[in-house]
């Protein structure tokens, strides 16, 4: 019988209290104290320092990469490899290099993240709307720093931010970058941390600077007036209250829905969707809609497909014979991501503390911290002024007696003795005396010498105005008025949005009944923005980019069930008359104005008074030719009041 096997017993030795290391030991204490000391150190970590933007609209990723780029000279200068910057982004950014290049991806124009992007990219940089579409490797794409960059860091040079080391200690980086306008209201932003998350949909350039402008006069200013919804880069109309919408502004919390823009094609019966939600991408939407096809739900649908290319974003659905598109639209929108929530968390970091603000807090912050900005500005040239003034003081007084000057010179036997002789001789200090040695004899000409006393005086002007403007406010809230207005007179390509007033039944799905505006935005091309942010205006404004004009909005419009009651059937058979008429007018095409007036005249003439006004929900351009659209903005705010 075999000998039964004893265990040995493993024998711990004790550590030896000389040698350094790791010592494993079960330590017991209140969970409490564990959180404290383990988890919140790195719950802080993620939110001040990586996922939570700060008032200048960056995160820490975002900013480094920027700033690394300025150091670079891309500002200025043609495009570099990709992966040149992603390694020197690494001096400031101690995370890997794949990293900060997705960090660049989405700042970049080929991506169209962004309504202003801040990188000139070159190459494939994948596609915000495409889950597969995937970028190039760092070393195939070329970047720099796109024009709109130059606002970022036109004070940076200034002192108007601090500077703070990096990682290691090695170099000095910006703790903020001196944004000249609210970058962070136009500039999308997501970032999920510990235990919080920010959710911030970017405006448009245009109205933020308005609104920004009209703030900074008046404290109260309705800024629903001025900013008049969010802005996507993707494009699509927005759906929404206008009580919503207010409530986001206010509380810097809610939802908005976006809806896909499309176009149909009779002669070959398919639907082109060419604008999506921003919160979706084309790779959901062809999963939803085959979902529902499989499952039975959606049968007229023969196909659907992905055909964007360098064009643009479309995705093609072909139709079943018989099939009605905008029934089939509306059904679409209630199933699937072609009609999505894009949500409104503006969840902001202000000196180190996350807070949620609506869009008056964050402009009051963003103007209290640009003001700051710029009074360093000032104070830094000014600073620089005044030794300059005092650098020309020593000057002036050598010029009133060049003779004694030249003759201390040459009378001091020790060159070490000159400067202290200077100082003696003009009573001036060692500064002065130093600038006044380094000079060359040919400067000190008559009229050299009217340069500098008319200098001298110039420089006590400077000086005396740059004082003022550190005592006076609103000199201050002046200057940045004037570099809001100076970029706004920049950037003429902002971007339309639509938007529908869910109040007045516009695009409620499924809840107005035959007859009314379910599928609103498919007639015949027709975009239409409804401008009812206050209610009391009950105001109704026309965007037309057709060939099907006004007269196709109005009797939409006109004759729907939620205004047929209250409108006079021969009141909006005139006005249809006489908008054919203006149609028909020969320089529809030429001239926007002409028609404007004549539209005005018309319902003037037969005892409808709408005001001489245009619309002021957006400005009115000429796109794409007279051939090809014209966009006319009417307002017929009366003309409702008066019908109604």
């Amino acid at each position: 019988m075999a000998k039964k096997k004893t265990e040995e017993k493993t024998v711990h030795r004790p550590a030896d209290p000389n040698v350094m290391g790791l010592r494993g030991a079960v330590v017991e204490q209140p969970i409490t104290r564990t959180l404290d000391e383990n988890y919140m150190p790195y719950a802080m970590s993620v939110i001040v320092s990586r996922a939570i933007p700060e008032i200048d609209g960056f995160k820490p990723s975002h900013r480094k990469l920027l700033y690394t780029m300025y150091k670079m000279g891309l500002l200025t200068g043609g495009r570099t490899k990709s992966a040149n910057i992603v390694g020197q982004t690494m001096r400031l950014n101690p995370h890997g290099d794949q990293a900060i290049y997705e960090t660049m991806v989405r700042l970049a124009k080929g991506n169209e993240s962004l309504l202003h992007p801040f990188v000139d990219s070159k190459g494939n940089f994948g596609k915000v709307y495409s889950r597969d579409m995937a970028y190039a490797a760092s070393r195939y794409t070329e970047a720099k720093l796109a024009p709109i960059c130059a606002e970022l860091f036109r004070d940076l040079d200034c002192d108007a931010v601090d500077f703070v080391d990096n990682y290691d200690n090695t170099m000095k980086e910006p703790s903020l970058l001196p944004t000249t306008y609210p970058n962070v209201l136009v500039s999308a932003n997501q970032g999920i941390a510990v235990g919080m998350a920010s959710q911030i949909c970017g405006f448009n350039l245009g109205e933020v600077c308005d609104t920004t402008i009209a703030f900074l006069k008046n404290p109260d200013h309705d800024i629903s007036s001025t900013l008049l919804a969010p802005d996507f880069p993707t494009g699509g109309p927005i759906i929404c209250d206008g009580d919503d919408l207010r409530s986001i502004y206010a509380t810097g919390r809610g939802g908005l829905k976006v809806r896909a823009r499309w176009r149909y094609d009779k002669s070959e019966n398919v639907i082109e969707v060419y604008e999506i939600p921003y919160s979706t991408t084309i790779e959901v939407i062809l999963d939803k809609v085959a979902e529902l096809v499989k499952a039975g739900k959606v049968k007229e649908i023969s196909d659907m497909r992905d055909e964007t290319d360098l064009s643009g974003l479309k995705l093609a659905i072909d139709l079943k014979r018989g099939v009605d598109p905008d029934k089939l639209m509306a059904k679409l929108f209630r199933l699937t991501p072609l009609q999505d929530t894009v949500s409104c968390n503006f969840n902001i970091l202000i000196a180190g503390m996350p807070r949620v603000m609506g869009v008056g807090e964050i402009l009051t912050e963003w103007t209290a911290w640009r003001t700051d900005c710029v009074k360093r500005r000032v104070y830094y040239i000014l600073s620089k002024k005044k030794e300059k003034l005092h650098l020309l003081q020593g000057l002036k007084r050598i010029l009133l007696d060049i003779d004694k000057a030249i003759r201390i010179i040459r009378e001091t036997e020790e060159e070490s003795e000159v400067i202290p002789n200077l100082m003696i001789g003009f009573g001036i200090d060692q500064v002065q005396a130093d600038a006044i040695l380094a000079m060359q004899l040919r400067t000190l000409t008559r009229m050299n010498r009217d340069k500098i006393v008319a200098e001298h005086e110039e420089l006590q002007r400077k000086i005396a105005d740059y004082i003022d403007i550190l005592a006076k406010p609103e000199r201050q809230r002046k200057i940045i008025g004037d570099e809001l207005d100076e970029i706004v007179a920049m950037k003429k390509d902002f971007k339309f949005r639509l938007l529908v007033d869910d109040a007045h039944g516009f695009g409620t799905m499924g809840k107005t009944g035959a007859g009314t505006p379910e599928h609103f935005g498919v007639i015949d091309g027709v975009d239409v923005l409804f401008n009812t942010f206050a209610k009391s205006m009950a105001g109704i404004g026309a965007f037309v980019s057709s060939e099907k004009y006004i007269v196709d909005y109005l009797r939409y419009n006109m004759r729907s069930q939620t205004y047929a009651k209250a409108l006079p059937m021969p009141m909006v058979k005139g006005a249809l008359k006489r908008l054919d008429m203006i149609r028909k007018h020969p320089e529809f095409k030429d001239n926007l104005w002409t028609i404007v007036h004549a539209l005005q005249s018309g319902f003037r003439k037969r005892g409808f008074d709408i005001g001489g006004t245009l619309s002021p929900v957006t400005p009115v351009y000429m796109k794409g030719g007279v051939d090809e659209a014209c966009n006319i903005v009417v307002d017929l705010r009366e003309t409702y009041n008066l019908f109604c």
